[in-house]
């Protein structure tokens, strides 16, 4: 989410400038890749690149596709084959040995409609969303585009020329079940379904000198951090500049100030354990995938101990949310590093995954997008 921020912010200040652009995104993948489909990148008439396509190799050639594409006002398929050893540009200097289908689309500013403003919709609110683009490797000039938006249920196509509005309703229904981008076949066409995800809400209780780097490393993701507390000398938004908030209140008006949804996730670290256990009653139940809870194991006993004896059931569905003592175990002591292992804990929770280092991990590191 946060890179397709970016990229509706540099369209807005090129277009400010008086800069024409182009949108470049990954539409499918064959083999190993360092982006999957659906990564993007602007570039502007004068070379300036937000986002990415790749790990750096493919920007220099895409720049000039681009700028190409900008200049011809068109859309184009350009196919980066990294198998081949002596392709020196792409093979060696990638090393990915894989196959990357990448679409190049002039924004006509003067739609309104636009492959950007549908990027700047999918983000607009808290709902799940699907973007979608149309393109073809069998007929290279018949490139439709990042023409479709399903947002909040509700759909909106720039074009329905490439599908039928029940096969794009099937589709669009399976990708919001499996939560996953998903590429589909139709006619001479490929579609590809990207799901964007809600932005992640981070929800920190405490205001202590160790919260910092904690929300400034969430800030740099994209994610949008809220600090609480109650003391009124520590919760000040000068003391976290690059927080989204920071509250002053009790817990029980912290639950009533924010939504919290499967995307929100909350670490507890007041070093006030009455503080802490105040708030974990009123969030133990909402749907939050993760609270993280700064201290020894003791301590999570404690509170677990406390709420039982409050009347209030801990199940295994309450204690798989648990995360004490918080943070994943990379031998971390300062506060920075701790803020690095804390991240790293909610984005594998997030993603479904274990942590694992990829060294010793027997499968792709990428899951391979859903063909349906």
């Amino acid at each position: 989410m946060k890179e397709i921020k970016d990229i509706v912010k540099a369209y807005k200040k090129a277009h400010n400038d008086g800069l024409k652009t182009a949108l470049a995104t990954v539409v499918k993948v064959a083999g190993s890749s360092y982006r999957q489909a659906g990564a993007r990148m602007l570039v502007t008439e004068d070379g300036q690149l937000t986002g990415a396509i790749s790990g750096g190799c493919l920007e220099g050639d895409a720049l000039r596709k681009a700028v190409l594409a900008i200049h011809q006002k068109s859309k184009k398929l350009v196919t980066y084959d990294t198998n081949n050893p002596d392709d020196v540009e792409f093979g060696v200097q990638l090393g990915c040995n894989g196959i990357v289908h990448i679409l190049f689309e002039y924004i006509d500013e003067s739609c309104a409609q636009n492959p950007i403003h549908l990027l700047e919709k999918s983000i607009e609110n808290r709902m799940a969303s699907i973007v979608i683009t149309s393109f073809s490797i069998e007929n290279r000039s018949m490139q439709i585009g990042t023409v479709g938006l399903m947002n909040n249920h509700k759909v909106t196509l720039l074009t329905s020329d490439f599908i039928t509005d029940t096969e794009l309703q099937n589709l669009s229904l399976q990708v919001l079940e499996k939560k996953q981008s998903v590429l589909s076949k139709i006619s001479s066409s490929e579609i590809l379904l990207q799901y964007i995800s809600p932005q992640t809400t981070l929800l920190i209780a405490g205001a202590g000198n160790d919260v910092k780097p904690l929300v400034e490393t969430a800030s740099i993701l994209g994610w949008k951090t809220i600090v609480a507390d109650g003391r009124a000398t520590h919760a000040l938004k000068k003391r976290f500049p690059t927080a989204s908030e920071v509250i002053l209140s009790k817990p029980e008006e912290i639950i009533n100030t924010i939504e919290i949804d499967e995307a929100t996730v909350f670490v507890l670290m007041t070093h006030n354990y009455n503080y802490d256990l105040a708030l974990l009653k009123l969030i133990i139940d909402q749907p939050t995938k993760y609270i993280g809870l700064l201290g020894p194991k003791t301590k999570l006993n404690r509170m677990l101990e406390d709420l039982k004896n409050d009347g209030i059931g801990v199940g295994e569905k309450e204690l798989n949310k648990l995360y004490g003592p918080v943070g994943m175990d990379i031998g971390a002591e300062t506060s920075e590093e701790i803020a690095i292992s804390v991240i790293a804990e909610i984005k594998a929770v997030l993603s479904g995954k274990k942590g694992l280092s990829l060294r010793d991990k027997k499968e792709k590191i990428h899951t391979d997008i859903i063909r349906i």
